[in-house]
């Protein structure tokens, strides 16, 4: 007989519910799986996973047989921050994510990446150096759309400007619609401390942002130990190394949870963002004002988008980067559509029996 699960110790590595999992879904796998224990992903590398069952116990796992597979879906295998269920040191079920941050994969075809999952906050690192850029921040806000996740907004680097606090001028915006905008020293503990709200008992926080932007150095300062490499960025462009290599949950004084990520260089949409949840929110609800339902803002008569540009209310550059990441997500959501057609097919044909192959395209 297996012993009993101990949940209040799984609660300071961020299992969300005290007591049995009150999610049907996850009950279901529980009851799959009778000899299976909880665990949390805690490093996700090419050839396997890190999971902790237990506060302070991490063990290599392997992956089930189907993860293997080339064909699978990559956001279907578990990425730092999920829950599984064990048996021995086999991955037997993924539990599925309450939120998630995600992003589509490089390359032709249509896949989607998951970057952390079951997180409560996303902290969106950004340097007051070169590597500050309102319209990248802005598509980080995009990816955070629609996950489920707050996102809070680390300007880094504040103690090498004299320009803090024009930065959070020109994020404004994002601070009207209750967007968090915090200008820190990430290397001064006192100055660091101000994310300490988002960092309670049982939160989980990711860390995302460019290769140099500090988010290995403010990990190291809200720790209180030097765990993460760190690396100078280059003086002429601000550009960093990428220090952080893989992600990893790492545990908090506090009790969070904390995940570092190695920089990103591309941010691609997967069709499944809102981009009036999170970041331009205000200009939906603009367009809500407009005169004719199909407005395009460009010189329609009524147009209220052209008019708050006009009267300095939005700023122009923003409404021109609301437009690419609509396209590119519109485009997304067709690839995903496509996919899921595919998938259906195919789901089909294995119900049947029948060995399916993909039509080669000519």
């Amino acid at each position: 007989m297996s012993e009993p699960i101990d949940f209040h110790a799984l609660q300071t590595m961020g299992w969300p519910w005290a007591g049995a999992p009150e999610l049907p879904a996850w009950q279901a796998l529980f009851d799959a799986h009778p000899q299976g224990r909880p665990g949390r992903v805690v490093e996700q590398h090419r050839t396997g996973y890190v999971v902790a069952d237990a506060p302070g116990a991490a063990i290599k796992t392997e992956s089930p047989a189907e993860w293997q597979r080339p064909r699978f879906p990559s956001h279907e295998r578990a990425a730092v921050g999920d829950w599984v269920l064990l048996e021995g040191n086999l991955i037997v079920a993924l539990l599925p994510r309450r939120t998630a941050i995600k992003r589509g994969a490089a390359g032709e075809h249509y896949h989607q990446q998951v970057i952390a999952a079951n997180i409560d906050t996303v902290f969106i690192v950004c340097g007051l150096d070169s590597d500050f850029n309102p319209r990248r921040i802005e598509r980080y806000l995009m990816l955070v759309g629609g996950g489920g996740a707050r996102p809070v907004v680390v300007l880094t680097k504040a103690d090498q400007t004299e320009y803090s606090e024009d930065a959070l001028a020109v994020l404004e915006e994002l601070a009207a619609q209750d967007i968090p905008l915090l200008a820190i020293n990430g290397r001064d503990p006192a100055s660091a401390s101000a994310l300490l709200p988002w960092l309670g008992a049982g939160q989980t926080v990711v860390l995302v942002g460019s290769s140099g932007a500090g988010k290995s150095t403010l990990t190291n300062t809200l720790l209180g130990y030097e765990l993460m490499k760190t690396a100078e960025v280059r003086g002429n462009d601000s550009k960093g190394r990428h220090t952080t290599t893989h992600r990893a949950l790492i545990p908090m004084p506090s009790g969070a949870c904390l995940i570092d990520t190695p920089g990103m260089r591309e941010l691609k949409p997967t069709g499944e963002e809102a981009l009036g949840e999170v970041g331009f929110a205000d200009v939906e609800a603009l367009a809500e004002q407009c005169r004719f339902r199909d407005c395009a803002h460009q010189r329609e008569p009524g147009c209220a988008v052209r008019a708050a540009i006009d009267s300095g209310e939005l700023d122009e550059e923003r409404l021109l980067n609301y437009f690419k990441l609509k396209e590119e997500v519109a485009a997304a959501a067709a690839k995903l559509a496509v996919r899921q057609a595919q998938q259906a097919i195919e789901r089909k044909h294995v119900s049947k029996g029948a060995q399916w192959r993909p039509t080669k395209k000519r």
